[in-house]
């Protein structure tokens, strides 16, 4: 099946950041064969012609860093810092979360992300099965790992490790190829060496990456040091954890020295600003890393500490924030911040085959509706996409060159279910805490 996009902009996220003004995209199965403007060659046999009339067209946001089901905690604990709204007020309401709470949190916020652009997100959770559940209903692309809390006995660190690798094992390459799996030790603050060396064997011998949050504090650093002597980049080192491929949350707190570890070892990284913005956890080196050759990438966080899982708002803040902390509006210009969104996202992720308009890559990709005022007039639309718009501009989403939203409306979840869902599993929460 062949079906050719005519007659839109089409913004590619390539690397020669090209975007085309009266363009096409042509898509044929789950992959995208061609790009660019004017008419394709090929268009004798093609299936079906949809006509943009203006319409942007974009590679869908790849979330890098997030836990989904944590969206029924959405604005439940505002205004703390990390460490009292961790311990306080999130482990002991996570503690009663089951299953079903799990499928419904995440459910909700896949909901959202499809509808505000998400394509694919990172997810660090537990009841990972119902997370893939999710995932595979809705035709987003996922990449899943058991999220591993150490502060427990031996005999429970070894079951959450067996979850954890039971999973990876299973949903690897489900869902037609939208799930992928990743080992997560939670943090080095939350688990010891010696288990974080039994988690990091485990994605050696699975051959999968590793997902752990980083330096989110300048508290748990200092924890890091008294606890081991180092801080927390050459302790994870140390430990053996880069010599997989490995992506960290936050990384807010990093010393040149460190900058230098992650930088030999490739390590990727999730820039969070919204929820270190809300937690006080202060903003990260951004346009430094940038300088360095990091390729960065964006993730929201929970709804829980966010609030929402707005992609553009999230872009948007990154771009515009070290702008003001470094008094310089030249740091992360918009064109980086969109790549920081799309093609950098899914580098970090691991999931390079998406996050651009390109032949060879997977038709994972939004329309946007510009014929309004904030987005008028058209000098740059990814000026607009980055400066302007908002996940309510988003009319259509494809993912594998399927259409999951129409029109603004999820194709394959029922909302209005999911909504009633979500807020009896919150009340039932409420009961018994």
């Amino acid at each position: 099946m062949k079906t050719l996009f005519k007659n839109g902009v089409i913004i590619t996220a390539n690397e020669q950041n090209e975007w085309f003004r009266e363009g096409y995209l042509l898509v044929e199965g789950k992959n995208i064969v061609a790009v660019g403007s004017g008419q394709p060659e090929q268009e004798a046999d093609i299936d079906q012609v949809i006509d943009l009339k203006g319409q942007w067209v974009m590679p869908g946001w790849v979330n890098t860093h997030g836990h989904a089901a944590m969206s029924i905690l959405r604005g439940y604990a505002d205004d703390a810092p990390l460490k009292e709204w961790l311990e306080e007020k999130m482990w002991p309401m996570e503690a009663r979360f089951n299953r079903d709470t799990v499928r419904w949190g995440t459910a909700l916020a896949v909901v959202e992300m499809l509808k505000s652009g998400t394509t694919c997100f990172v997810d660090m959770y537990d009841h990972m099965d119902a997370v893939a559940e999710v995932v595979e209903e809705a035709g987003i692309r996922g990449v899943l790992a058991r999220g591993i809390i150490g502060l427990c006995s031996q005999e429970e660190q070894t079951a959450k490790l067996k979850e954890a690798t039971e999973f990876a094992r299973n949903w690897h390459g489900q869902a037609e190829g939208r799930i992928a799996t990743m080992m997560a030790p939670h943090a080095p603050y939350t688990c010891p060496p010696a288990y974080i060396d039994r988690i990091v064997d485990r994605a050696h011998q699975l051959d999968l990456p590793v997902h752990i949050h980083l330096s989110e504090t300048a508290g748990e650093v200092r924890q890091n040091v008294s606890q081991y002597g180092k801080r927390p980049v050459p302790h994870l080192r140390d430990i053996g954890v880069f010599e997989r491929p490995t992506l960290v949350a936050h990384a807010v707190h990093l010393e040149e020295e460190e900058m230098d570890i992650l930088q030999e070892y490739d390590v990727k990284i999730s820039h969070n600003p919204a929820s270190n913005l809300k937690l006080g956890s202060g903003i990260a080196q951004v346009p430094k890393l940038l300088e360095r050759g990091f390729r960065l990438s964006i993730g929201t966080d929970s709804a829980a500490s966010n609030n929402n899982l707005d992609m553009f708002q999230e872009v948007r803040l990154a771009a515009l924030i070290h702008k003001g902390v470094n008094q310089d509006p030249t740091v992360v210009p918009a064109q980086v911040a969109l790549k920081m969104g799309t093609r950098w996202g899914a580098e970090c992720a691991f999931v390079p085959h998406v996050g651009a308009l390109e032949p060879g890559k997977e038709a994972d990709f939004i329309i946007i509706t510009p014929n309004q005022a904030h987005l008028q007039p058209v000098h740059d639309p990814v000026s607009h996409i980055v400066y302007s718009a908002s996940g309510s501009d988003v009319c259509h989403v494809y993912v594998q060159g399927k259409q999951v939203v129409k029109d603004g409306q999820c194709v394959t979840l029922d909302e209005e279910k999911i909504i009633y869902e979500a807020n009896r599993v919150l009340k039932e929460l409420l009961q018994v805490y």
